[in-house]
């Protein structure tokens, strides 16, 4: 099962991330439904989007094995507003059963958001 096939990331305005070669990005333009009650982009919302983008960029490289995330850090740079966001993510380190990638979320070329997941690879 692919995003686009969950439904979920529908949901949240975005569609799949693109990836290839341990790498991944995606773009998404937010409005006032991702907005917490201070007018900036919600932090879930950011957490999400690195970990659907981090996810990809894994799977990318995951020889047909699962990946589950099993740890994400998420930092929190400056808020977001409304408008487009652009993800990008990249596996740092592979080891025989945990993968780790960070990420970063930008607006307009500014960082919002700096992220770093452990991912655990299961035979699927």
């Amino acid at each position: 099962m692919t995003y686009s096939d969950s439904g979920f990331i529908a949901l949240i305005g975005a569609e799949a991330p693109t990836a290839g070669d341990g790498e991944a990005s995606l773009e998404v333009d937010v409005d006032e439904r991702h907005l917490n009650a201070a007018g900036a982009v919600h932090g879930g919302m950011l957490a999400t989007l690195v970990d659907m983008t981090m996810g990809a960029a894994v799977r990318s490289v995951a020889d047909g094995e699962a990946a589950a995330t099993s740890q994400l850090s998420v930092t929190y740079l400056r808020p977001g507003k409304p408008g487009r966001l652009v993800v990008t993510a990249s596996v740092r380190k592979r080891g025989e059963s945990l993968t780790i990638c960070e990420a970063d979320v930008a607006q307009d070329g500014t960082s919002l958001v700096h992220a770093l997941a452990t991912f655990a690879l299961v035979a699927s």
